[in-house]
């Protein structure tokens, strides 16, 4: 699988992922071959470009929960334009209480990770996109952190709105990109207080957007939870969403920098890391050595030392055993159509379950070896 800007598609290129209209319907599925006319349908989205499958492979597995996640972002993205965009207007709220409800019900009550996705993002809905990711990972932190439902909510609305004072710039600066955090802070100011006014009977919104923004600098061991939760939540979706300007960091990438650097609450990050998956079974991996491996099972314990195969030698390891400290993960691998052989038996004796969550096909072919 690999991203192709829009500007180079050609006609029998075949969609990795499915495409929808802003009602939710199913306009190009995945494996879909796009001709020109669909080539010119995807330009009139705005869409920088679009995933796109390698000649000879096959459609990745997709669950029914992750074409569900797909199809909610794309819905729910131009609901949440048209009321930012009516709260910048007017200075009214209008739906937003429902946009927070709908987030909270489809993914601030699950049991288990999910895949958290990265849409694709034009310079026009790069913020609504933003706003609406951020809410999500907010909802499931907050769940995992068993907040109050009261809590929650208002840690949601928070993430919703949050983005206000940027918003009112690019209204006054449309050649400005959603995509740069930096803006005048006389206008997140002017956000600020927009968020004071339209929430005057709960104080504590306005506080979480308020702390959220300052901490970036600074650790504030004063700020209240969901300023904490919604520093961590914004941090993650800009690390790895897709942009213009460079590549996107990995999941594995973007949750290292949040344990490491302090102005992240390590509790949030936990939260976090048990919401979405990061290293789960079926990733292709880079190591320390050089090497390449298929991770076999997480390690709930500690993410970045699951169980691995090697595709050097065809070796299982458990990076948690004290023997393999030295071997460590560096980072997920970029292209994710490699294949390679592995021994299923060697697997079982294991006492691995060979009855993956993610579908691993018997055979997988192997990267170049480099000399």
């Amino acid at each position: 699988m690999r991203f192709v800007k829009i500007d180079n598609m050609k006609a029998g290129m075949r969609l990795a992922r499915p495409v929808y209209s802003k009602n939710g319907i199913l306009l190009y599925d995945r494996n879909s071959k796009i001709n020109e006319s669909g080539i010119a349908s995807i330009k009139n989205f705005g869409l920088m470009g679009m995933f796109i499958l390698e000649p000879a492979e096959p459609v990745p597995p997709m669950t029914q929960a992750d074409i569900d996640f797909e199809r909610f972002q794309t819905m729910n993205v131009y609901a949440i334009k048209q009321e930012l965009e009516l709260i910048v207007s007017k200075e009214t709220l209008s739906k937003t209480q429902f946009i927070v409800a709908d987030i909270i019900q489809n993914y601030g009550h699950l049991d288990s990770k999910i895949n958290f996705s990265q849409d694709l993002r034009t310079k026009e809905d790069h913020i609504f996109r933003h706003t609406l990711s951020v809410a999500m990972l907010c909802a499931m932190i907050a769940n995992k952190l068993n907040t109050s439902p009261i809590d929650q909510m208002k840690v949601v609305t928070a993430a919703v709105i949050h983005e206000l004072g940027k918003i009112l710039f690019i209204s006054d600066n449309p050649s400005f990109s959603g995509e740069s955090s930096d803006i005048p802070e006389d206008y997140m100011t002017k956000g600020f207080n927009l968020i004071e006014s339209l929430y005057s009977d709960s104080p504590d919104i306005k506080r979480i957007c308020v702390q959220a923004h300052g901490s970036k600098q600074k650790p504030n061991p004063n700020a209240i939870l969901g300023a904490k939760i919604l520093l961590v939540a914004n941090a993650y979706d800009r690390m790895t969403a897709m942009q213009n300007a460079g590549e996107p960091a990995s999941e594995v990438t973007a949750i290292r920098t949040l344990l490491h650097e302090n102005v992240y609450d390590k509790k949030i990050v936990d939260a976090l890391i048990d919401s979405v998956n990061i290293l789960s079974c079926g990733i292709t991996v880079e190591l320390n050595n050089h090497e390449k491996a298929l991770v076999l099972a997480e390690n709930k314990d500690d993410i970045f030392r699951p169980t691995i195969l090697t595709f050097k030698d065809n070796t299982i390891l458990d990076l948690a055993d004290w023997h393999n400290r030295d071997i460590e993960i560096t980072d997920v691998q970029k292209t994710m159509d490699n294949r390679y052989v592995f021994d299923v038996a060697a697997i079982t004796s294991c006492g691995l379950s060979t009855d993956f969550e993610v579908e691993i096909p018997d055979f997988v072919e192997a990267p170049p070896i480099l000399e």
